[in-house]
């Protein structure tokens, strides 16, 4: 529970420093599902729906594998989370693809968060348990190619969060939170003249977790999932024989209501009831934030990368990502570097805070992570 009450404390502090701002955060359950689990891009600022397609595109736009070259691909990576605040919280990411012919490819996705071990206490501060929270998801896509540039994708997925481990909170019975979702994408690419040069353009979307709110007792308000449409494009060359680069532009937001803005007596003043149906929800969430148009264009988060291949051996990336203050403030450089050997391909990142105006740490600061990528579509063409 001490832990738990550190990381409150620090989220709080945070708060505070933007509060001259009027902070208005959107929060939903099951965070986690938003975090990119890769190093790749990780490195790229969290860039991701539109870059070329690979194994992890599971996450970021499913639609990409119906593009990819290879028959089989699998990846496991490893993120250690909030790494200034506690040290036992990490995602672990299991990912793949299996095509099907040259224009369809299924892929599927196991992701285990933990948030690291909670000590609950009664009333006197005695000891009831120690207990580890952990959030699970699994989830498969189906990818198929409409035409020569264009494909879409539709996939599933079960969310498992359990977060007390049975325990009776504040004299209320708590159970396992649990939901399905759907994801669904599409991805265009085509090759066009641009300054006399050949550039690979691409498209992506990707609306993913479109599914039902979580609840964690029989008396609490549903929640919602963070339903999430990512639209972004690529643009990349080779400038020669051994040296190709890409440059990539996601923008993000969050498809669930926003907060409003309540009286003394609990009134709404400004803003939408935000109890509404998932459905609902989606669309609201274009227009109801209590700051106007203004504030709906701060719900936007934004991010840039870059990519440089050597001899398609060695890759250097750097990226940026930016949430305006008021939606949580998370701004962050990144950089990172790939390295391929026949069927492997070892991915790293590193995120460095560049939020200078927060006032306290930013607990995202240092966060690092680790990608091992299997290319088994070489292994049968060597062979």
């Amino acid at each position: 529970m001490k832990k738990l009450i550190g990381i409150l404390s620090a989220l709080l502090m945070m708060i505070n420093s933007f509060a001259q701002e009027e902070l208005n955060t959107i929060t939903t359950s099951v965070p986690f599902l938003l975090i990119g689990p890769d190093a790749r891009a990780g490195a790229m600022g969290d860039v991701g729906v539109a870059t070329t397609p690979d194994v992890n595109s599971m996450h970021w736009n499913p639609a990409k594998f119906a593009f990819v070259e290879n028959d089989l691909g699998i990846s496991i990576s490893f993120v250690p989370w909030l790494r200034a605040l506690v040290n036992d919280i990490n995602l672990s990411y299991i990912t793949g693809y299996k095509k099907i012919g040259n224009d369809q490819a299924v892929g599927f996705e196991l992701g285990y968060f933990s948030l690291g071990q909670i000590t609950f206490t009664d009333n006197n501060g005695g000891l009831i348990g120690n207990y580890t929270p952990n959030e699970y998801v699994i989830g498969s896509a189906y990818s198929r190619k409409l035409a020569d540039n264009f494909s879409l994708s539709i996939g599933g997925k079960y969310i498992l969060s359990d977060l007390t481990g049975g325990q009776s909170v504040g004299g209320y019975e708590t159970v396992s939170g649990q939901s399905i979702a759907a994801d669904l994408a599409g991805f265009y690419s085509e090759s066009v003249r641009i300054a006399r040069q050949d550039i690979d353009l691409s498209i992506g979307l990707n609306i993913s977790n479109i599914g039902s709110k979580i609840r964690y007792t029989e008396t609490a308000n549903n929640d919602f999932i963070p339903i999430n449409m990512r639209l972004g494009t690529a643009l990349g060359t080779d400038i020669d024989d051994y040296n190709k680069i890409s440059l990539a532009f996601d923008i993000n937001k969050l498809l669930v209501p926003t907060p409003p803005e309540y009286d003394d007596q609990g009134g709404i003043v400004s803003g939408k009831d935000p109890d509404v149906s998932v459905v609902s929800g989606i669309f609201q969430s274009f227009g109801d934030a209590p700051g106007g148009l203004k504030e709906e264009m701060r719900e936007i988060m934004y991010s840039v990368g870059a990519e440089y291949w050597y001899d398609n051996q060695f890759a250097l990336r750097a990226g940026y990502f930016n949430e305006h203050d008021t939606k949580g403030g998370r701004k962050y450089f990144a950089f990172g570097m790939g390295m391929k050997y026949t069927v492997y391909t070892i991915d790293f990142s590193y995120l460095v805070n560049a939020n200078t105006e927060a006032g306290v740490a930013n607990p995202l600061a240092n966060t690092m992570r680790f990608s091992l990528n299997w290319d088994f579509g070489r292994v049968t063409e060597k062979n």
